[in-house]
């Protein structure tokens, strides 16, 4: 068993964060869920750009679609929306075999459309009847906008990925809405049973904005904290999580065979070479919840990482982090309002050179 498919036994999925025509034709997404098990895929507009940008097998197709009549975007979801189908395709086997707890494929609603509810609900409809697979997720950013839209797509049956959070407001918004949708659901007499989401939750870069401000207070206490913010948030979100949905509210959804919402860690590349490179992985594994890891840190775990349940652990010292940190003046639930903004600004500047190099 390889160590990536040793995470499994402990109730964690391993997603991957990367998505190309070139990844699904040679065969190696195909290797990577035989051998590693990986048992999901996410896409963005960053890797998109990526993709498209750098990969020959789509210049045949984009220039024959630049001689038809379509918009920049009506181009690019020409390219991109067959790769999501065959990628759905690809781990269907999964699908079917796990009652639909696996293989699901991501992909996102214009971010140009973060802040219009009603703009993300038909954006995120027609994208999931484009599609046209029970094992997509539409993915959408979890701003106040995106979690009126994500509760009104889970009431209408359709899979999210919702995305960008980063601090507990987040967590609980996103969660809450959730169960909203399905209860709003049962009550409409609609099955509960097939609906999936899951709620992505993103490491690397909190650390990346707290430790610059714990190094410049200086402290040893301070500067003890460094590389240990983005965790001990995930670890306090996941006794959210387990309250909720291990609770009495979701009870009566869970007997009509609803499934809780799992929290997804994004943003899990180590961006400090100063830390474990597989830490955002390695010290996060528990049960329900998914890890979409991106190529270089799948092959560091596979190489040096270890599995165990570590998510459900050293909860106490994960409290006192955070109460640490706002001890000394610095507002988390703050920087992750700007995390978001900074998150969706990345997306907006990713899909208009994706816009670019369709016009």
């Amino acid at each position: 068993m390889s160590r990536i498919a040793a995470i499994k036994p402990f109730g964690q999925r391993i997603w991957l964060d990367n998505l190309s025509r070139g990844l699904l034709e040679s065969g190696e997404l195909a290797r990577l869920i035989s051998e590693d098990d990986i048992a999901g895929v996410t896409s963005n507009p960053a890797i998109f750009y990526k993709s498209i940008s750098s990969d020959p097998l789509y210049t045949g197709d984009l220039a024959e679609l630049k001689k038809q009549d379509l918009t920049a975007e009506q181009r690019y979801e020409a390219l991109v929306v067959p790769d999501i189908q065959a990628t759905c395709d690809l781990t269907r086997a999964m699908y079917d075999a796990t009652n639909g707890l696996d293989g699901y494929v991501s992909l996102e609603v214009s971010p140009t459309l973060a802040n219009d509810a009603q703009g993300t609900i038909d954006n995120a409809k027609r994208l999931w009847a484009a599609i046209d697979r029970p094992n997509a997720m539409i993915k959408v950013p979890a701003t106040d906008a995106g979690v009126v839209a994500f509760e009104e797509l889970i009431t209408s049956g359709i899979n999210v990925n919702i995305t960008l959070m980063f601090n507990l407001k987040h967590v609980d918004n996103v969660l809450t809405a959730y169960i909203r949708g399905l209860e709003a659901r049962a009550a409409a007499g609609l099955p509960v049973d097939k609906v999936q989401a899951v709620a992505s939750v993103f490491l690397s870069r909190v650390d990346s904005l707290i430790d610059p401000q714990l190094e410049a207070i200086g402290t040893p206490e301070a500067l003890a904290l460094r590389g240990t913010v983005a965790k001990s948030f995930v670890k306090v979100a996941y006794q959210h999580y387990k309250g909720l949905f291990q609770g009495s509210r979701f009870a009566a959804l869970k007997a009509k065979g609803a499934n809780p919402q799992r929290l997804l860690w994004a943003s899990t590349g180590t961006k400090n070479k100063a830390y474990n490179d597989v830490m955002y992985v390695e010290d996060l594994i528990g049960p329900e919840t998914v890890n979409t890891v991106p190529d270089a840190t799948l092959a560091l775990f596979r190489d040096h990482g270890n599995a165990a349940n570590t998510l459900d652990t050293n909860i106490d010292a994960a409290v006192a982090t955070l109460v640490a940190v706002r001890n000394l003046g610095i507002n988390y639930n703050l920087a992750g309002e700007q995390l978001q903004v900074d998150g969706l600004k990345q997306f907006d500047e990713a899909f208009a050179k994706l816009l670019e190099l369709t016009k």
